[in-house]
């Protein structure tokens, strides 16, 4: 049996290269995507940032430099994009609220308010919270939530703490894919003598129906309930990378989990193959064409040294702003350091600009000037840029 052919190939699990993926697939397209491990979408609050700091996500997308890569895809393709996000996260059962037109809030483990543009169907029910009453729910030994910090800070609030038995959020969540477990949490809930108002706990409730959950617990107790997130591990950042993982094997996608790319095949400038280290009996992946989404630094698709940044799997130049000493802001907590914008500069159709490589697109937190903590612009922009890219991929194979 020879090595497996697919007409596209994306190298990244992550939001941005799950997003590619699901489209080609969607599009009857052959699609493989190769990661070598849980991405770090599943570090975050699942809440989906478009640019946190404007009022108006979409109308603040004309304020960004040029070179952006919310501008390369164009403000069209960023709404077709979150659209269909949204379309596939109510089909896998977690519903995304909210308006791309317009931020919101919802309420951090320490007691903040955050802006992010849409959030999980758990969480809808923060925002206005401050008009109200807020009774916080905590677990026995949780750590990386602080009911505390959340009391000291907003008035009018008040605390329960429930012994699971357990006390990490992973173990807590298992325990409400339960109905015992849910039938006995709701019963002890429903048994507090707490003020008209609603109801916040950590995010932990369950894996598989946390909408259901929310509902159930909602309906029995007769109170608004949403969930905080928590500090990483994150669960509504595992349920977001499940949800579209499991989108893109049920439009038959292939997936190679686990899988570090060992090297890379390329004649006469077209990548022909990926070669995978320690595969069992796979070692070879062709493909007609090729989407780069191994992320930034912490997800290994960049790789800083002493003196320069580096793309590891392909070579690719990498822009870095200037010399070493001008990576960093003199204050290290400033919103966003210099050295975040490097990466991989693409043109028009997200292929790398500097490369000779015309079957190779790029997309996510790896393409240069995204800024991600500058502008706030978080997964919102991976997912852009991921559907940007795979359409891009899409036509060159027509």
């Amino acid at each position: 049996m020879g090595d497996p052919w697919y007409d596209v190939v994306v190298i990244g699990g992550g939001v941005s290269g799950l997003m590619a993926s699901i489209h080609l697939a969607r599009r009857g397209i052959r699609t493989a995507l190769v990661s070598r491990g849980d991405p770090v979408c599943c570090l975050s609050t699942g809440c989906i940032d478009v640019l946190a700091g404007a009022d108006d996500p979409t109308k603040a997308m004309a304020s960004l430099p040029k070179t952006h890569p919310y501008r390369i895809a164009g403000r069209k393709t960023v709404m077709d994009a979150i659209a269909l996000f949204r379309e596939i996260m109510a089909e896998r059962g977690l519903p995304y609220s909210g308006s791309v037109r317009k931020n919101r809030g919802i309420l951090t483990p320490i007691g903040y308010v955050k802006s992010t543009c849409l959030v999980p169907c758990t969480m809808e029910a923060a925002d206005g919270f401050q008009e109200d009453h807020l009774h916080v729910v905590s677990f026995k030994g949780l750590r990386d939530f602080y009911p505390s910090y959340i009391t000291s800070r907003i008035p009018g609030t008040s605390v329960s703490v429930y012994d699971a038995g357990v006390s990490t959020t992973m173990a807590i969540a298992s325990l409400f894919d339960r109905s015992d477990f849910v039938d006995e949490f709701c019963s002890w809930l429903a048994g507090l003598e707490i003020p008209p108002g609603r109801v916040a706990v950590p995010a932990v409730l369950g894996l598989r129906d946390p909408a259901g959950i929310v509902e159930t617990l909602s309906s029995r107790i007769g109170r608004r309930i949403f969930e905080i997130p928590t500090l990483p591990p994150s669960i509504p950042g595992l349920r977001l990378f499940r949800a579209l993982k499991g989108a893109f094997l049920d439009r038959g996608g292939h997936i190679y989990w686990g899988a570090e790319i060992a090297s890379v095949e390329i004649r006469s400038g077209i990548v022909e193959a990926v070669t995978l280290a320690g595969a069992c009996r796979v070692s070879r992946v062709h493909g007609r064409a090729f989407i780069l989404a191994t992320g930034s630094f912490v997800g290994g698709g960049l790789y800083a040294s002493r003196t320069s940044v580096s793309e590891p799997v392909f070579g690719l130049d990498v822009h870095v702003p200037g010399p070493r000493k001008d990576w960093f802001s003199a204050d290290f907590f400033s919103q966003g350091h210099p050295v975040e914008a490097s990466g991989i500069v693409v043109d028009t159709s997200f292929r790398p600009a500097a490369s000779r490589l015309s079957n190779l697109f790029a997309c996510g937190s790896i393409l240069a000037g995204s800024e991600i903590m500058k502008y706030r612009c978080g997964h919102g922009m991976t997912i852009a840029t991921g559907i940007a890219a795979a359409r891009s991929c899409e036509r060159s194979l027509a």
